[in-house]
């Protein structure tokens, strides 16, 4: 078994652990295993990138792990504390993708109307959502609107890139950016239907997995410097 491989086993089960005590509505036993789940893929990338981790990775992942318990103390400042570490991981994943890889999105006359259709579904949809009569979004609307627009932005690049270039790379961070939608627009669903475990389920589920992808994009670019 390669050493990298009991780590990522424990993200795994902190995974179903976490969704399972979330459909049975074990809030404290949920809480733990959802504790568990930035440590362990963060000693899955530690292990497998042979102990070595940039600035800018372990930032991402202090900041994942800052927004997880911000969320789990379930206090005042949680939404307002969760909201700003997310922002802090998806303005450092732009500056990587952006600037770090020198990324040049060439569109192509034939992908001008996907483009398009992509950029306006992600827009109606961060409308849609900064419209809903949501008290704690109606309070706090500059900080969501600014925490939207940042992942909007995230998420266009990416699908661009995929839909662009169409590598594995492009592909993992789609994914990854689908995942923190899906993930943000359940949580909101959540709210308004605070009795259903399906949503919380769902919204866990996309949450814990988005951190997957985003850690296969960090190693493929410690694997791409390597190459160099």
């Amino acid at each position: 078994m390669k050493a990298n491989k009991p780590a990522l086993i424990l993200y795994f089960v902190a995974l179903v652990v976490t969704i399972l005590f979330d459909f049975f509505d074990v809030e404290f036993l949920a809480m733990c295993a959802k504790a568990t789940v930035v440590p362990s893929i963060f000693f899955y990338f530690l292990v497998t990138n042979g102990y070595k981790t940039g600035k800018q990775e372990s930032l991402i992942f202090l900041f994942c792990f800052l927004g997880e318990v911000f969320d789990l103390m379930n206090i005042e400042i949680s939404e307002m504390g969760s909201l700003l570490s997310f922002s802090v991981v998806y303005c450092i994943l732009l500056k990587m993708i952006l600037i770090d890889d020198t990324i040049k999105i060439k569109i192509k006359k034939i992908d001008v109307l996907p483009a398009f259709i992509i950029v306006m579904l992600i827009a109606y949809l961060l409308i849609s959502i900064l419209n809903l009569q949501y008290e704690k979004m109606s309070q706090f609307q500059l900080q969501y609107g600014i925490y939207g627009v940042v992942l909007s932005t995230l998420s266009i690049t990416s699908f661009l890139n995929y839909m662009t270039k169409g590598t594995p790379v492009t592909l993992v961070l789609s994914m990854m950016s689908l995942c923190f939608i899906a993930s943000d627009v359940f949580y909101i669903f959540s709210q308004y239907f605070p009795f259903s475990a399906v949503l919380v389920v769902i919204k866990d589920f996309c949450q814990i997995l988005s951190y997957y992808f985003m850690t296969r994009y960090l190693l493929s670019k410690k694997t791409k410097k390597v190459t160099q």
